[in-house]
C-alpha cells in the first residue's frame, strides 16, 4: 500500500502477480526444507550418538539449523521468479539457459554444498536435485513469460504520459 500510489496503473498489473508468485515460491521453498529435508539433516547431526558421545542439541541450535534451512530452500526456490525477471530486462533468454545448461548444473551444486548446514552428501543432493528442477522450469517460465521486454512495462501508456 505504501508503494501503489506512486505506480500507474500497467505497472500494479505486473507488480501484484509477482509479489504474490515470489511469496508462494519463497512459502513453498520454506515447506520443503523443513518437511522434507529438514529431518534427515537434523537426524544426521544427531546420529553420531553412541556410549561415549550423546549429542544434546539446545533449542537454539535446533532454530538456528531450521532458520538456515527455511531461508536457503526459501531462496533457491525463487529462482524461477529471477530468471523471468532477468529475461523482461533483457540479461538472458531461453536460448542462453540452454546453452549454458551444463555450468548450471555445476553452479547448482556448488551452491547447494555450500548453502547446506549438513556435510553430508544426501542434503547436499536434497538441494542440488530441486535446483536443478527448478532450473528447468526457469527454462519454460522464461519461455512462456520472457518474451517481453521490462522496457514494455516501465513505459506509460500514451494516454498517461500526457
Amino acid at each position: 500500500m505504501f508503494i501503489a500510489p506512486g505506480l500507474y496503473k500497467h505497472e500494479k498489473k505486473v507488480i501484484i502477480p509477482f509479489t504474490v508468485i515470489s511469496s508462494l515460491f519463497f512459502l513453498s521453498g520454506s515447506a520443503f526444507g523443513y518437511l522434507v529435508v529438514f529431518p534427515p539433516a537434523f537426524k544426521f547431526l544427531v546420529g553420531y550418538n553412541n556410549e561415549y558421545l550423546v549429542s544434546l542439541p539446545s533449542v537454539s541450535e535446533y532454530f538456528s539449523l531450521a532458520l538456515r534451512l527455511l531461508l536457503a530452500f526459501g531462496a533457491i526456490f525463487e529462482m524461477p521468479v529471477l530468471m523471468v525477471f532477468l529475461a523482461k530486462i533483457g540479461v538472458v533468454n531461453t536460448a542462453f539457459l540452454n546453452k549454458n545448461r551444463k555450468y548450471a548444473i555445476l553452479i547448482n551444486f556448488i551452491i547447494a554444498a555450500i548453502l547446506t548446514p549438513t556435510p553430508d552428501v544426501v542434503n547436499q543432493m536434497m538441494m542440488g536435485v530441486p535446483l536443478m528442477i527448478l532450473y528447468e522450469i526457469s527454462v519454460i517460465a522464461v519461455y512462456l513469460f520472457g518474451r517481453k521486454t521490462f522496457r514494455e512495462f516501465s513505459e506509460p501508456p500514451a494516454e498517461q504520459q500526457e
